[in-house]
């Protein structure tokens, strides 16, 4: 989902399956003395803003803000979910106060997004827009909440109160990504065509044509897709379109350049899934101390005490694409789509469903999935069956059996 002005992307965390993290919840960590090492940061984390600085106190709310919103920057850079946890140490003065100003309230809806506890982020953001309807940012942030939950007719009042407010440019994108998952590609790829032509802001052109690509993945033209990707990137290098577009080359058979888009990203959860993804299907050996690596970092999780029940699409294409288990894919799918209904989201579910020989699961996938309205070439072709749904290794053996 790439959400308008990029300031509303869900962070990727993977997690283990469920009976590791289970397993691994009763374990306590027991330190046997002061300076022992319980774990060590990815280098940009460390890299990045000390603990002293982050943690510091902060009584203004213009400099709370400044400092929240990098932390939340940091959080989407790195995938490191501990900045999600420092955004709201700075914020937490004014943490659900009813009378906290509205670019707090805000940004504690973007953090609680972050976290996927996008009930508590969607209240928030609902309290604070009804004292503060002239706030851009949080129409954006609300839009995003109600495409990802699938509630589209409620998007689009989002996306106009985003124009009321003066932001016309990413209220006409809102808009148009809104109605592109309603199966409206052609009005989509021309609006932002339109848009496009408005702007010679970098930032703002390269979130666009990240739209574009989107749109033409919905469409089903792939090609342009790439393009849009490939143009997004050169603009600005940004860790969500990188991961979208790995996923396109992914589900084409394009793992070599799979890799080669992600070699630059910092090793986040969701590039090291994908890189062992890709890895898998080239048969090297490396995908498998990555697949540990992941179960390593599921354990680190579940030790900060994070919930592994907000991560169920992580675990489902963990099992999807690393494990062969499509039924415990199209389980965890089926929990994550009571939380979030990207196309993704939707995807995956079908794609373990098709796999598993699941006939009613899909039944009720295409049901519901129509019944939110969603168009997308990528779940037709999942729901009605694609060589590009079987788990890796099963189209590893099926091509060496037909040499």
């Amino acid at each position: 989902m790439a959400t308008s002005s990029k300031l509303v992307l869900t962070a990727f965390t993977v997690c283990l399956a469920c009976a590791q993290l289970q397993a691994l919840a009763v374990t306590p960590l027991q330190p046997k003395q002061d300076d022992e090492v319980l774990e060590v940061l990815p280098l940009i984390t460390r890299n990045r803003v000390t603990r002293a600085t982050t943690l510091r106190p902060v009584a203004d709310p213009a400099q709370a803000a400044a400092q929240a919103r990098k932390d939340i920057g940091l959080a989407r850079e790195t995938g490191d979910t501990r900045y999600w946890g420092r955004a709201q140490a700075v914020l937490a003065p004014w943490w659900d106060a009813p009378s906290a100003p509205a670019d707090l309230a805000v940004l504690q809806a973007t953090v609680q997004q972050g976290r996927h506890e996008f009930d508590a982020s969607r209240k928030v953001l609902s309290r604070t827009l009804v004292r503060s309807p002239g706030h851009a940012q949080g129409w954006l942030n609300l839009a995003a909440l109600e495409r990802l939950g699938g509630h589209y007719a409620e998007s689009l009042k989002a996306c106009e109160s985003v124009a009321r407010a003066g932001a016309d440019l990413y209220a006409q994108a809102c808009r148009l990504e809104t109605q592109s998952l309603q199966g409206q590609q052609s009005l989509a790829a021309t609006g932002f065509k339109k848009l496009l032509a408005q702007t010679s802001d970098i930032n703002q052109r390269s979130w666009l044509l990240s739209l574009v690509a989107e749109n033409a993945e919905r469409d089903g033209q792939d090609e342009l897709a790439a393009r849009a990707y490939t143009d997004s990137l050169a603009l600005e290098p940004e860790l969500y379109t990188t991961i979208a577009y790995s996923d396109l080359l992914l589900r084409l058979g394009n793992p070599g350049k799979a890799l080669q888009v992600l070699a630059a990203s910092p090793e986040t959860d969701a590039v090291l899934l994908r890189r062992a993804a890709a890895w898998r299907k080239l048969g090297d050996v490396r995908w498998t101390a990555a697949r540990e690596q992941l179960k390593e970092r599921a354990g680190e999780l579940v030790r900060r005490g994070d919930d592994p029940t907000l991560h169920g699409r992580e675990l489902a294409l963990i099992a999807l694409w690393l494990d062969d288990d499509a039924r415990g894919a199209l389980a965890f799918a089926q929990q994550n789509l009571l939380l979030q209904r990207e196309p993704i989201d939707w995807w995956v579910a079908a794609s373990s469903a098709r796999i598993s020989n699941d006939d009613a699961a899909l039944k009720q996938l295409t049901q519901a999935a129509d019944a939110t309205g969603l168009r997308d070439a990528r779940l037709t072709v999942a729901l009605k069956g694609s060589k590009l749904a079987m788990p890796l290794a099963k189209a590893q053996a099926q091509k060496q059996g037909a040499k």
